[in-house]
């Protein structure tokens, strides 16, 4: 029972792989991009783990928990209760606030009601999300979506006439228009423009009233609201607004509450304080002023909460999160620090012999900030855990326990474990990273000289303390400083004023959708397509899943989902099209030896030799320069990570030249041979003249700029100063920066 045994694993790319996990322990997993990693560590392992743990609910809770499908594993032997802490964050809801998802909140809220004065009432008042304490002018959500009524009511137009009210069940004959409509206020025949004072003010601004006299069809115990009222009230300020928010948001202009200045919470909650501060104060201070806030309360009812809050406190800041505030918008975190937050939540978790799947928590992380992880890691473990890291960083790596390193390439080279055992043997080792590791990124020998500056002058934006600083031309400059350091901001400024053109490629959605693959983005399905028609003499339609070349059992599936009422839907593989998703007719056609299934299977790289001499043969070699040659041209794009949809964009680009590109910590989630890759693309693209600037924690690639601009010291509030500028050889001399001590090792 000592170790986790996984015997036959052959999920996605795993070549029936088997191999044992020491409990108690951090095992580390490593190997380039795409070689089974994440395919064993949270395909299998994790999956497995969480299924089974659903199966041991009542049929009915099961219906509401998500669905996991069963791995394709022989077995997994004593596997604990898996918890993965991954980089999505916890919500976009404008409701949650990092306060509000750690239970921090909940703590300030009881501490406040106890010992805060004058006492304004007990803890749920100082809720924004509760009725005493949300600001009624906002409803607690601290700013306020001004209606721009022109937009919603087309005042050329009658009650009468179609689409008067461009909103849902307010056209004629809905639900919404009949209270108006049926309210007997109004001539319906009559234009808006040509209402009276007195009607339009009854038309867009009455409360809600009893009606007097109303009409036979007026139900008996409505009561008529004006336009304006009922849009904040039932459509604006409720769950609704959201659900529609693509036909909502252009009639809304934003800006922060008059009432409450952005707080969410009224006057008379924002009366009460403790050592001068309401809680709303409290919440916009950086967490490492909190803790100091609340150690300073010297109340004997406080005592108890002081100790919990400082736990949980201590905890964000000891995984570098003090930056942070607790009314920050959980919406806005990157995915690093919403997994960090995550981990501070179970550090303080009395729950132990659980398995904690972390998924490349250095992402986004300056060295520094990597050293503050590593205790965290370590103190998780301690507490009688198991913890299984998928990452290609140095120093996480070096602190693992155990590693199993998986390849020997990407896809379907890859899947096999190259390399089970410790950090001091993985050294010695043949693999592609051992012999990495074993390397160090030299100085750049001779940086090139810049073309021209731009010059930044006292950028204030966010946390920019004041700044001013050149950026240079015709190089590749690399933006360092620790998380929150003001990077970001720093290169928003410099979008907004510089007068070139810039090409931004940061790692959010690209505008994917579930049936985007890597040959509809790059656009050459319909080719591929053509390529069949013609040497088959068929319709194009018929090498279309979506078409008339789906599997008439399947619908183009690839699989049957049998519901089962309140139980789990049951998937299976479609046993007519094997998962293939096309009809035999279609199947039948051949292309120079493949069918369909089997073409559009190919990865990206056997398709640019299948292909060679198409025209589209240059988009498949962009997507192989940028390390994407493992990805199948059907495989979803819902499924690449952040880094690898960063990258798919980046090959769009590779043909420009004299551009300026701002590229948002291009290595993440980039074992250390695909950085080595990357940087020589950087170097092509900078001899081709183009600017590249590069928001980056990689000591590799600091080591091969040009140019470094370095903030900080701290993040947040202690960031947003210039700590240094200059080439990388002059950074060993600058006593002000906080990357140099790692620089040198």
């Amino acid at each position: 029972m000592s170790s986790i045994r996984v015997i036959g694993a052959t999920e996605n790319n795993l070549k029936n792989i088997s191999l044992e996990i020491p409990k108690g322990k951090i095992t580390v997993f490593t190997g380039v991009s795409g070689s089974g990693k994440s395919s064993l560590c949270l395909d299998t392992l994790a999956a497995e783990s969480r299924r089974e743990l659903n199966e041991t609910f009542p049929s009915f809770v099961q219906q509401y928990l998500p669905k996991y499908g069963r791995p394709k594993v022989e077995r997994i032997e004593n596997m604990p209760v898996t918890i993965v802490i991954d980089q999505k964050k916890p919500s976009s809801n404008s409701r949650s606030t990092v306060g509000t998802y750690t239970d921090i909140q909940a703590l300030l809220r009881l501490l406040f009601s106890r010992v805060g004065k004058p006492f304004v009432g007990y803890s749920d008042s100082f809720s924004f999300n509760h009725p005493a304490g949300s600001c009624p002018r906002c409803a607690g959500l601290g700013e306020i979506r001004e209606l721009d009524i022109h937009k919603l009511v087309d005042f050329d137009k009658s009650l009468n006439d179609e689409d008067t009210i461009h909103y849902i069940a307010f056209g004629k004959g809905g639900w919404r228009w009949i209270r108006y409509a049926h309210s007997g206020l109004f001539d319906l025949d009559k234009k808006i423009k040509d209402y009276s004072p007195e009607e339009l003010e009854l038309f867009l601004n009455s409360p809600q009233i009893k009606l007097k006299n109303p009409p036979s069809n007026w139900p008996k115990t409505a009561k008529y609201e004006g336009l304006i009222p009922r849009m904040y009230r039932s459509i604006i300020n409720s769950e609704e607004g959201l659900l529609h928010a693509a036909v909502l948001n252009p009639m809304l202009t934003m800006g922060t509450c008059p009432n409450c200045h952005g707080t969410r919470l009224n006057d008379k909650i924002r009366s009460c304080r403790i050592n001068g501060k309401n809680i709303a104060e409290e919440g916009d201070m950086p967490i490492s002023d909190v803790v100091d806030f609340v150690a300073a309360i010297d109340d004997p009812l406080a005592v108890d909460i002081q100790r919990e809050l400082a736990k949980r406190l201590q905890a964000l800041c000891d995984i570098g999160l003090g930056y942070l505030s607790l009314s920050r918008g959980t919406g806005t975190l990157s995915g690093g620090e919403a997994q960090r937050i995550k981990i501070a939540k179970y550090i303080n978790s009395a729950l132990t012999d659980m398995v904690y799947v972390l998924d490349e928590p250095s992402v986004g992380l300056h060295p520094q900030d990597i050293n503050r992880l590593k205790k965290s890691l370590y103190h998780l473990r301690d507490h009688g855990n198991t913890i299984l890291i998928v990452e290609h960083h140095r120093e996480i790596i070096a602190m693992a326990d155990h590693i199993v390193d998986m390849g020997p390439e990407a896809g379907s080279r890859g899947g096999e474990i190259m390399f089970e055992g410790s950090y001091a043997d993985l050294l010695k080792s043949d693999t592609i990273t051992g012999r990495m590791l074993r390397s160090h990124s030299e100085m750049k020998p001779q940086v090139r000289r810049p073309s021209g500056t731009f010059r930044i002058e006292n950028a204030t934006l966010h946390n920019l303390k004041n700044l001013s600083v050149d950026v240079p031309f015709g190089v590749m400059t690399v933006v360092a400083g620790v998380a929150g350091s003001g990077k970001s901001s720093l290169m928003e400024v410099f979008q907004q004023q510089c007068d070139r053109e810039t090409i931004f490629i940061g790692q959010k959605n690209i505008g994917i959708n579930l049936r985007s693959t890597p040959a509809t983005y790059l656009d050459i399905a319909d080719t591929i397509r053509k390529l069949f028609a013609k040497a088959n003499n068929a319709n194009m339609q018929l090498f279309s899943f979506n078409s008339k070349g789906a599997c008439p059992a399947c619908g183009g599936k690839g699989v049957i989902i049998s519901d089962m009422a309140f139980m789990e839907s049951i998937e299976t593989v479609c046993d007519v099209c094997h998962g293939t998703r096309y009809n035999p007719e279609a199947l039948a056609a051949k292309y120079r030896g493949l069918n369909i299934a089997e073409v559009m299977d190919l990865s990206v790289e056997e398709a640019a030799a299948f292909f060679e001499g198409q025209p589209f043969q240059p988009q498949l070699t962009a997507l192989q320069k940028v390390g994407l040659g493992y990805l199948h041209l059907n495989q979803a794009m819902t499924t690449l990570s952040g880094g690898e949809l960063q990258r798919v964009k980046l090959a769009n680009f590779l043909h420009r030249k004299g551009e300026i590109f701002i590229l948002d910590e291009p290595t993440d989630g980039l074992h250390l041979d695909d950085v080595r890759k990357l940087l020589t693309l950087f170097n092509e693209m900078t001899d081709a003249g183009n600017t590249l600037i590069l928001i980056e924690h990689s000591i590799d690639v600091m080591r091969q700029a040009d140019y470094i601009i370095e903030l900080g010291p701290g993040g947040g509030e202690s960031g947003g100063r210039l700590l240094f500028t200059g080439t990388p050889a002059e950074m060993l001399d600058a006593p002000a920066s906080v990357t140099r001590p790692y620089f040198e090792n």
